[in-house]
Parts: C-alpha cells; sequence; structure tokens
C-alpha cells in the first residue's frame, strides 16, 4: 500500500511539472550556463507568419534575422542553430499560449511581447530582469545609447529593464486643413491648451455635415479608448494614471474628474458624435468618416496615418486620401493649460509597442541575449525597416530611415521625447475597463462627478482595496 501510495504522489508531481503548475518565480538564472558551447540551438517565436499576420515581421526574422546571426556565429566558431516559430492569431490568443509556455518551460529563447504585459509576466515570475538572466553584460550593450530612456521604459517594469523595445508609437491631433480653413482656422494649427481644441471644436460646429472632434471613449473600442483617449488627456493633467512610487492608482481625484469633464465638454454639447463611441464599428466608423471629410479633428496614433489613410488606395482601400499630405495636419496634444503635463510639459503623448524578452529558462543565456542584441542592432533594425515602414525604438535608425515620411519625422523628433507609457503592472487590463466605462458613463449623460466615483469603486475591486487608490 505505501509503495502504491507513494507511485501516484510521483506520478502527482510529475503531472504538476509536465503542466507547467509549479511556479516560474522558482526559475534560477544561471548567466554562464552553456556560455562556451561550440553548438547551439535557439528558438524565437512572436506573433507573425509569413503569408499571414504581420508578414513583414515573419519573413524579416527568416530571411535577415537568422541566417545574419548564423552567419555572424560562425565567424566566431559557433555553429548556431535558430528556429523561428510563428503564429497568426488574435494578441490575446497569442499571450495565452506565450504564459502556459513561460509556465510549462516551453516557450522560445527569445520572444515578443506587447510592453503592458510585463507587468503580469514578471509578477508571475515568467521574465526576469536582463541582468538576472544575462548578467552585467546586458546593460553594457552599445545599442542602449540610441534608444532613449524614454523609450526604455517599454519594457521595464519596477525600474529594471525586461527586454529590448522594438517599434514604438505616438498619439497626435490629426486636422483636416481644409475644413480648419472653411472655419477659419489656421492651416499650421497648433493648440496650447484643453480650450483651445474646444474653441476650434466650436468653430468647425457651424460647417454642416462635420462632426468638430472624435476622441476615442466607451468599452466597445477596447484599449483605443484607454490608450489613444483618455491617458493622452490624463498626462495633459499633471499625474501618470499609476504612481510607480506609491504603488497607488489614480482614483476620482480632480485630474481623472477634469478629463471625465474634457469629454463632457465634447459629447455633451454636441462637439462629437456620442453614437460612435457606443457602436462596435465605431473606431472603423470614424476612420472611414474622417477621410471622407466628415471629421474635423481626430485623436489617434501613427497607425492611422501609415495604415488608414495612406496615400496607396490598394493598401488602406476605402479610407486611403490621395491628398493625405496635402490635406491632414498633425499637432502635439497639449497639457490642460501650458506647464501642467506631466514633468511640466506643455504638450504631451502616450506611446505603445512591444520588443523582445529571454526565456529566464533558456539553455543559453549568453547566444540568446546575442540573438537578441543582433535583432536590434542598427543594420538589422535597417532591414526591418525597408519592409516596414514604421517608428523604430532606435533614434539611428529613424533618423536614416524616416525623412521620407513627415508624420513618421514629427512623431519620432517631436513626441517620443516627451511620450510616457501604459502601466507595466498586472492589474493594467482591470484598471483600463474601468476607464473605459467611466467615459462611457460621461458619452451617455453621467456627470463627471458621477462617472468618476463609479469608476473609483470598480478601480477599488480591481487593485485590491482603497488602500492601492489615491482620492486626492
Amino acid at each position: 500500500m505505501r509503495s502504491r501510495r507513494r507511485a501516484i504522489a510521483c506520478i502527482a508531481v510529475v503531472t504538476l511539472l509536465l503542466a507547467g503548475c509549479v511556479s516560474s518565480k522558482k526559475t534560477k538564472t544561471n548567466p554562464t550556463k552553456n556560455q562556451g558551447a561550440k553548438n547551439v540551438s535557439l528558438t524565437v517565436s512572436s506573433n507573425s507568419v509569413s503569408g499571414g499576420k504581420n508578414v513583414a515581421g515573419a519573413d524579416w526574422i527568416t530571411k535577415v534575422v537568422i541566417p545574419g546571426f548564423v552567419a555572424m556565429e560562425k565567424a566566431k566558431g559557433v555553429t548556431a542553430s535558430v528556429k523561428f516559430n510563428g503564429s497568426g492569431v488574435d494578441d490575446e490568443a497569442y499571450k495565452t499560449k506565450l504564459e502556459l509556455n513561460l509556465k510549462g518551460g516551453g516557450a522560445a529563447d527569445v520572444f515578443s511581447t506587447n510592453g503592458i504585459w510585463l507587468g503580469e509576466l514578471a509578477s508571475a515570475g515568467y521574465v526576469k530582469p536582463l541582468d538576472d538572466v544575462v548578467g552585467a553584460g546586458a546593460a553594457s550593450w552599445d545599442g542602449w545609447s540610441q534608444i532613449s530612456k524614454t523609450v526604455q521604459q517599454n519594457l521595464s517594469y519596477q525600474g529594471r529593464l525586461y527586454g529590448i523595445p522594438d517599434g514604438t508609437d505616438g498619439r497626435v491631433i490629426y486636422f483636416n486643413k481644409k475644413l480648419f480653413g472653411q472655419a477659419g482656422l489656421p492651416a499650421n494649427w497648433q493648440p496650447t491648451s484643453w480650450d483651445e481644441i474646444i474653441s476650434a471644436a466650436q468653430a468647425l460646429k457651424k460647417l454642416p455635415g462635420v462632426d468638430p472632434i472624435q476622441i476615442n471613449a466607451g468599452v466597445p473600442m477596447g484599449e483605443a479608448t484607454t490608450a489613444q483617449g483618455f491617458l493622452p488627456l490624463l498626462a495633459g493633467t499633471g499625474k501618470p494614471l499609476f504612481d510607480e512610487s506609491t504603488k497607488k492608482w489614480q482614483g476620482a481625484t480632480s485630474q481623472v474628474t477634469a478629463v471625465l469633464d474634457f469629454y463632457k465638454k465634447i459629447y455633451g454639447a454636441g462637439l462629437g458624435d456620442p453614437k460612435l463611441q457606443q457602436d462596435k464599428a465605431g473606431r472603423d466608423e470614424s476612420f472611414a468618416e474622417f477621410s471622407k471629410g466628415k471629421i474635423g479633428m481626430l485623436v489617434e496614433g501613427d497607425y492611422f496615418w501609415r495604415a488608414v489613410i495612406c496615400s496607396d488606395k490598394s493598401a488602406c482601400n476605402t479610407t486611403a486620401m490621395a491628398d493625405r499630405n496635402a490635406t491632414v495636419g498633425y499637432a502635439l496634444i497639449p497639457a490642460e493649460k501650458p506647464g501642467m503635463g506631466v514633468n511640466g510639459q506643455d504638450f504631451v503623448s502616450v506611446s505603445g509597442g512591444g520588443g523582445w524578452a529571454l526565456n529566464p529558462a533558456t539553455r543559453y543565456p549568453q547566444q540568446a541575449w546575442e540573438l537578441m542584441a543582433y535583432m536590434e542592432s542598427q543594420a538589422a533594425q535597417a532591414e526591418l525597416s525597408k519592409v516596414e515602414i514604421r517608428v523604430s525604438a532606435r533614434d539611428d535608425v529613424n533618423k536614416a530611415t524616416l525623412s521620407g515620411d513627415p508624420l513618421l519625422t514629427f512623431i519620432a523628433s517631436k513626441v517620443l521625447p516627451i511620450t510616457v507609457y501604459r502601466p507595466s503592472d498586472e492589474n493594467y487590463d482591470s484598471v483600463s475597463l474601468a476607464l473605459q466605462q467611466a467615459t462611457a458613463d460621461v458619452v451617455g449623460g453621467k456627470s463627471a462627478q458621477a462617472a468618476a466615483k463609479t469608476y473609483q469603486a470598480s478601480l477599488e475591486k480591481a487593485v485590491g482595496g482603497a488602500t492601492n487608490v489615491e482620492t486626492g
């Protein structure tokens, strides 16, 4: 009987191990493990696949990164074999698979991750700081000098770097210069306060068939409401959503209430179309209306410029704007009032993006680091820019590749120096949903104060109680 019980217990332990139920926080890192290996096998994974989703990234890995890295290692007397595991699924499905693989020990040595997932992955022990996995050598990488401290935030958690940022972006106010001219507004418009945005919207309201402004709101627009709308405005009040020093989230503070009141001034006064905020396809509808000259101002990221209103109809379909460069202007998002933004800034923005991280259980930590650093080298990133125009995390690559695109140059040179990133905290997704609902409440008719109060109640449930919420 004892032997049988012992056997059952052993089977249970093995089952737990195979299922990945043993905490990843116990994973021990050893930067020197296999550092002198002459035969190395590595795996890279990302949510991209040749012929499918993010095809440019997948082809870049298989046609540029892998052969280039293998050749570099061969020159050092190392035979390297690199396999690419691509996916072509929704981001949430990729994230779930990534977490299961990291938990169970089957994740790739190098993998792509979104910046806002980092807190959740780190809290679970699925990823660890670079200096724990790689050692001191990670900090001396020459590429860091080309990635600003601001952009490094995207792959940082609690002040420590967990990976290398890849591409990034920024939010601006797009506006239709033709409509602005008809409303008596300047073609080089740059508001310096929220009041000036409202004034421009009031002028545009006089034009028949034109919605003056569109700022994402409501639950149907999901994270676009939080990242493209609420958070850039909140940055303009001077306080971040999450305070890294106190570890507290903003509840029904005067800053949160001010943002909700700004939404009220827009959608409560008919300066924006509230129906778009309640429609599942509302964001796409707003894109289409802007492209047809039916929306005067729209707050969005550079994705809108690159993939929605591009001048190439074959690439952007019905929302393409052949006269985009002449018709569409863009302005920095102002603080509520001059000097009121985060860090005393006059203008603000919020950026997103992701990057590459290391599996803390990799058999080859030094070689995996070399592969990741090679992927983010100037040469490799320049090759990626040839097939996918975008804002790189590297300043040198942006200077060399974005000169032909005025908006992306504007993002890289004017927006990135003043931007902030979303909190990389495990509770962020729940907080974001509460913020989306707060904006929906205002669009639906509630006062800013009432919406803020409801938001705080939801926030306290999401982050473990009132002690983790700031209300002043």
